[in-house]
């Protein structure tokens, strides 16, 4: 099991000061695969015995072999990247952009397990319930992308959107079982939050793409998948939300390859009638 998939499991757990751990751990993964007990409870501001509390909690014989398994994971995600970054013939700044991309995209889709992508696709392709889409103001983009490729396979997916009271209307008629997928990453969003846990307590399931296993929206979240986001600029990249979003798409094509074909041979079909119409 992944250092955050055990993160996310124990994070109701956690005290106060092992959630600084366990964020730092998230975050700087560097500093737990090269440091020391001492620069881990200092960077977190807690103390070398919390540092080890949260260690056996994520059932790890001691920081060494938290270390370890942070080691073994950094060299599975990053030495693909920089092979690749030694073959590219951009300049510095597409290298570093590259570097950063391929980092984004691998480390979120290795992240990911089959079983929980398995149960994303069975409630996304599930005709009987509506699929509700709720996204942070940044993640606007990608998420437009994932509703419009969804719906082109299935009915009844929708990006909750509008204003506090339009989202409110809309909650009032989800029915125990339909899913929704809240897709947000620091600084989270508060409405995004309150309206994913409202959601939550009318039983919904809840899917949380977010960029960190200890975030508001992943403890909520019956499964949650963490995102990479970072970027060589001033912004988050949704490079990574996005190769996710991807990766959910064809497999519910491919669930869905029936009902999807026949949705796809009708707006294909559409697509020529208007053409032709135009030509004329």
């Amino acid at each position: 099991m992944e250092v955050a998939e055990r993160i996310t499991e124990v994070g109701a757990q956690l005290t106060t000061a092992e959630r600084r751990v366990a964020e730092v751990v998230l975050e700087r993964p560097e500093l737990v695969a090269f440091g020391t007990v001492a620069e881990l409870a200092d960077a977190a501001q807690a103390g070398a015995a919390t540092v080890v509390r949260l260690a056996a909690k994520l059932d790890f014989d001691g920081f060494t072999a938290l270390q370890a398994a942070v080691q073994t994971e950094l060299s599975r995600q990053l030495r693909p990247a920089a092979v690749r970054i030694r073959e590219a013939r951009g300049g510095v700044v597409v290298q570093r952009h590259l570097q950063q991309e391929l980092d984004n995209v691998q480390s979120t889709l290795l992240a990911i397990d089959e079983r929980s992508v398995a149960t994303a696709i069975q409630r996304l392709c599930d005709l009987d319930r509506s699929v509700l889409v709720l996204s942070g103001d940044a993640s606007t983009g990608v998420s437009l992308q994932f509703v419009g490729d969804m719906l082109a396979l299935r009915p009844g997916v929708e990006l909750l959107s509008g204003n506090e009271v339009a989202i409110s209307r809309r909650l009032s008629q989800v029915q125990p079982g339909d899913a929704v997928i809240a897709i947000d990453l620091r600084r989270y969003d508060r409405w995004v939050v309150d309206t994913a846990r409202d959601a939550k307590a009318r039983g919904v399931w809840l899917l949380a793409l977010t960029d960190s296993a200890l975030s508001p929206l992943a403890s909520l979240a019956d499964v949650a998948m963490v995102l990479n986001a970072g970027g060589v600029g001033p912004f988050d990249s949704h490079v990574g939300t996005l190769a996710l979003l991807n990766v959910l798409v064809a497999a519910a094509a491919d669930e869905l390859r029936e009902v999807a074909t026949e949705r796809l041979d009708k707006a294909e079909a559409a697509w020529s009638a208007d053409s032709q119409l135009i030509e004329r």
